[in-house]
């Protein structure tokens, strides 16, 4: 049954609960930097939604994390490698699941099409390791990010797709100019 023009014009008339319309008006964006003092969204792949996850299920004070590799394990992104006598003898799956490390996973996905320094490294990583490794693993460095963001109230600037790529290839000119060394010869 479809409604009249009437009929939706009535609804459309003040016709507001008090409750609902702050729900409207709602800005996220800008109540959690008042509560952070930092923009998190300013990070390529991290939305409003991720940054409330985030602050909601880990809070913004970092001072109880003392590194980034522990927020970065408190989060379930960092390698569960079994070691001993100093080599990795295996690997398992962390059973526990984090919120803010799945919706930084989430947020790590969105990375596939952006045209930045964040979604180079993406694609380059997702071409040598994998879908789900490299997932993992800009989830990891999102979640780095993200540590130095609420804890120096750094701002993240994002230098480029180009100067990743730029950066990237002379480092491929290094290593293959110790390679060739290695072996008695020289690169022209």
């Amino acid at each position: 049954m479809r409604a009249s023009e009437e009929e939706v014009a009535k609804s459309l008339e003040e016709n507001w609960r008090e409750e609902l319309l702050f729900v409207l008006q709602f800005d996220l964006r800008s109540e959690l930097y008042r509560a952070t003092g930092v923009d998190l969204t300013s990070i390529d792949g991290i939305n409003v939604l991720t940054a409330q996850s985030v602050i909601s299920e880990v809070g913004y004070d970092m001072r109880r994390f003392e590194t980034e590799a522990r927020f970065v394990s408190f989060l379930n992104l960092s390698p569960n490698n079994k070691i001993r006598r100093g080599k990795v003898i295996g690997r398992e799956r962390r059973k526990a699941v984090n919120r803010a490390g799945q919706a930084l996973r989430f947020a790590a996905l969105s990375l596939l099409r952006s045209e930045t320094y964040l979604g180079a490294q993406y694609r380059r990583l997702r071409a040598q390791l994998g879908a789900p490794k490299a997932e993992k693993a800009m989830a990891n460095k999102l979640a780095r990010i993200i540590y130095r963001t609420l804890k120096y109230g750094e701002a993240y600037v994002d230098q480029g797709k180009e100067f990743y790529e730029q950066k990237y290839r002379q480092q491929q000119v290094r290593i293959l100019t110790k390679k060739a060394a290695e072996l008695g010869l020289q690169l022209i």
